[in-house]
Parts: structure tokens; C-alpha cells; sequence
């Protein structure tokens, strides 16, 4: 990847609905330019998908949570295999320190919530785990 590639991920970052025209005006290239190169990145697998983000309360009676996971030995693959098939799971974070791995959970409530994390648990390799709810965002 070059620098326009670069600055086009930048630009479909901030705003994945811009229009190939729009694009092109804002690199100060061709719309044939930004078509091919949307192309070879889609094609390359950098660019996975398009999405929509919403606003944490856009959704207020949705509850998020963060669960750390600390794995036992050798079983980091299984773990996140397992978690991936986990409906509340909505993101996974392999990360250093303390905890091994970071998931973010969501449920339409408490129960639901619960029900999670007893099926978390039961999960063949995780050593321990702390989970914390999310009550309020201050900065998006």
C-alpha cells in the first residue's frame, strides 16, 4: 500500500458512504483511479467490509460489557475459536499483560448478560475472567 491508499482508507474510515466522485475530488485524482484502487484493496482483503457505526445511545436499553479472559497454557486458539461462536460476543481483542484476551459483550439485558457469561465459563481453557459493565461514555 502507498500514501493514496493510505489516504483513501483514511477518507472511507471517517466516511464509508462518500461517493467514488467525492472521493476523487478530496485525493485530487480520477474517479477511474479511486474505483480500481477500492477494487485492489476489496480484492486483497485490506478492505473487508463497510459498516455502520451508531451512537452509544442509540440503542439504550442494549447492555455492553467487557469481559478479560486469562488462558490456560497453550489453549489461546481454542478460546478464541469458542468465543467467536459466542452471540454476544461483538468484538475480541487478543492483547498483553494481566489478561490475555479482551471481549466486548452485548445483551438486551441482564439476563441475557448472565446467561453469557455462565456459557463463557464453561469454555475449555479459560483460566479466569473479570467482567465490568459499561454505564456511560463520555467522549465518541
Amino acid at each position: 500500500m502507498d500514501a493514496l491508499d493510505q489516504q483513501l482508507i483514511g477518507l472511507l474510515r471517517t466516511n464509508a458512504r462518500l461517493s467514488v466522485a467525492a472521493l476523487a475530488h478530496k485525493l485530487k485524482v480520477s474517479r477511474g483511479t479511486v474505483t480500481n484502487r477500492i477494487a485492489r484493496l476489496e480484492n486483497e482483503g485490506v478492505i473487508v467490509g463497510y459498516t455502520v457505526r451508531l451512537r452509544p445511545d442509540a440503542q439504550p436499553n442494549e447492555i455492553h460489557a467487557w469481559t478479560s479472559i486469562a488462558v490456560e497454557g497453550n489453549e489461546t486458539r481454542t478460546v478464541i475459536a469458542s468465543l467467536l461462536g459466542e452471540p454476544a460476543v461483538a468484538k475480541l481483542h487478543d492483547t498483553n499483560g494481566r489478561w490475555d484476551l479482551l471481549v466486548e459483550l452485548r445483551a438486551v439485558n441482564l439476563t441475557e448478560l448472565s446467561t453469557a457469561l455462565e456459557r463463557i465459563r464453561l469454555i475449555k481453557g479459560i483460566q479466569s475472567s473479570e467482567t465490568s459493565i459499561h454505564l456511560k461514555t463520555y467522549r465518541v
